[in-house]
């Protein structure tokens, strides 16, 4: 059977991390084809309606320096032509201006889902049709003199028209073909190679200038679908985020039932617990009398070992569970580092001599004391130490270093001739309940909550832990204590009232005698 990894459980529970993002891209695929379906552009709708919204807002703009210019035209043009003729054409052009103001003012105003993208395509076209037949009657207002100034007035507007319309192509070649067709008509007034050469040239222009609104066009389109995807992406971290809150208020909630679980249960399993302690005891030690089979007794002993494990593993998952949630409180006093290091040697030791395992201590005596909390101190050299005992071999060595760090904090080392982790392994064995394949192939008890436990009562104490292990080089823990701790650096507690007795320690940790 094969091993039964994360990916398999994961799709157990539901698909994949990568089936959902493939779902969600069919899903934004055909939602895009259906948008372009029912688009008469063949983009989506949405992007019809921008450009329509960009061509109107870009017409709004250019109405006040349209109408100076058809002013400034018309008041040139009376210069060949009656001022009334001049009059007239400038009013014309007038009404086609405020005919175009009108309408993009009131299709701005209108809601974007009220829009009607086919309606207003149209309407902007005969707009552009009626101001551009504006503009060209020009040609029949000017008189033979007048021609180049007239042709030249033609080229601009097709600039204009065109640059203005650029993101409706439609509208735009509405604008460009009654511009066009008056610079063609001067050829039924003249005939001569100069009229030909202008009304050639300008034609020309007019094209050019069509082509580039093309350009313009795809341009514009081609910023509208990147702001799509922005937007797409930005919908899509608002929605992931989302979900973070809500998975992270469902934790929270779980870790807090977790919580109230624990605190429950660990006065219900400890109250039957202290009961198959005491009198396992009792019957391990024959308080009341021999046992009549002698079985009996290694049945009591066995039943009192399985509860102290069991009392230890609580112990264990109520510490990590108060470490986790932040809850774990640090009872703080001066400790000789070394002193601390020195007893839970002397603990450990009645199983380091059963297993012929030999202790090497080099511990610097002139430390000073170190601020910290002295059971969470002794929890963490204790269980470095049975670990070292518990994975070396009989025969085996373990040292011990105890001193002063670089930076004038203080470490404690251990180093064990086991047969170490490998690399892959480290992470596993430093997760809560992880166990490497060494201890799961011999069958050596434990929880796999040591070193989680070790790591988080150094963090509390703002210290560093590392686990270097190599396979056949054993492994070494090593355990660092920042300067801040150390007593000689910490400075003295301005105490308000009246002053308190002191006693003054030497380097040792020792009282100091008196002058």
């Amino acid at each position: 059977m094969p091993d039964l990894t994360a990916e398999m459980i994961q799709r157990g529970r539901g698909p994949s991390s990568q089936e959902v993002a493939r779902r969600r891209e069919v899903a934004r695929d055909m939602r895009s084809a259906r948008e372009r379906l029912t688009s008469t552009s063949g983009l989506e709708r949405a992007f019809d309606y921008e450009l329509i919204r960009v061509y109107a807002q870009y017409r709004d703009g250019a109405i006040i320096p349209l109408a100076l210019l058809g002013l400034a035209v018309a008041g040139i043009a009376a210069l060949w032509v009656l001022p009334p003729i001049a009059v007239a054409w400038g009013l014309c052009l007038l009404a086609s201006v405020c005919l175009s103001k009108l309408l993009t003012r009131r299709f701005l105003r209108q809601a974007p889902e009220d829009v009607s993208v086919k309606a207003w395509r149209r309407a902007f076209m005969a707009t552009e049709i009626i101001q551009s037949t504006a503009w060209a009657l020009m040609i029949p207002v000017g008189a033979a003199g007048a021609r180049t100034f007239v042709l030249f007035g033609l080229v601009i507007v097709a600039a204009v028209a065109t640059m203005l319309a650029a993101t409706l192509p439609a509208a735009a070649l509405a604008a460009l073909l009654p511009l066009m067709v008056a610079a063609l008509s001067l050829l039924a007034f003249s005939h001569d190679m100069d009229t030909i050469m202008l009304v050639t040239m300008v034609v020309g222009a007019q094209v050019f200038f069509m082509g580039l609104a093309r350009r313009v066009y795809a341009s514009t389109v081609g910023a509208l679908q990147s702001q799509a995807e922005k937007d797409a992406i930005f919908g899509e971290l608002e929605q992931a985020k989302a979900n973070s809150d809500e998975a992270r208020r469902r934790a929270e909630e779980a870790n807090l039932a977790k919580s109230r679980f624990l605190a429950t249960m660990s006065h219900e399993l400890r109250t039957p617990l202290n009961a198959i302690l005491g009198f396992s005891e009792v019957m391990k030690n024959e308080v009341f009398g021999a046992h009549i089979a002698p079985s009996y007794k290694e049945y009591a002993a066995d039943i009192h070992d399985s509860g102290l494990h069991l009392l230890n593993l609580i112990n264990e998952i109520l510490d990590l569970s108060r470490i986790e949630a932040g809850r774990y409180e640090l009872n703080e006093e001066a400790i000789q580092l070394g002193h601390a290091v020195d007893e839970c040697r002397h603990m450990v030791g009645l199983r380091a001599r059963s297993k012929s395992q030999t202790f090497h201590e080099f511990v610097d005596e002139t430390l000073p004391r170190l601020w910290a909390d002295e059971r969470a101190l002794r929890q963490i050299v204790l269980n470095l130490l049975s670990n070292a005992v518990k994975f070396t071999p009989p025969g085996g060595e373990i040292t011990i270093k105890v001193g002063w760090t670089s930076s004038g904090g203080q470490y404690v080392s251990v180093k064990d001739s086991g047969p170490g982790i490998p690399e892959d392994e480290l992470g596993t064995v430093m997760s809560s309940f992880g166990r490497g394949s060494l201890a799961i192939k011999t069958a050596e008890q434990g929880s796999g909550l040591g070193l989680p436990i070790v790591k988080g009562l150094v963090d509390l104490h703002g210290g560093n832990f590392q686990l270097k292990s190599k396979p056949r080089e054993g492994t070494e823990v090593i355990v660092t204590f920042p300067a801040s701790r150390v007593m000689d650096t910490l400075p003295a507690l301005d105490l308000p009232g009246e002053a308190l007795e002191t006693t003054a320690y030497d380097k040792r940790g020792r009282p100091a005698r008196a002058a």
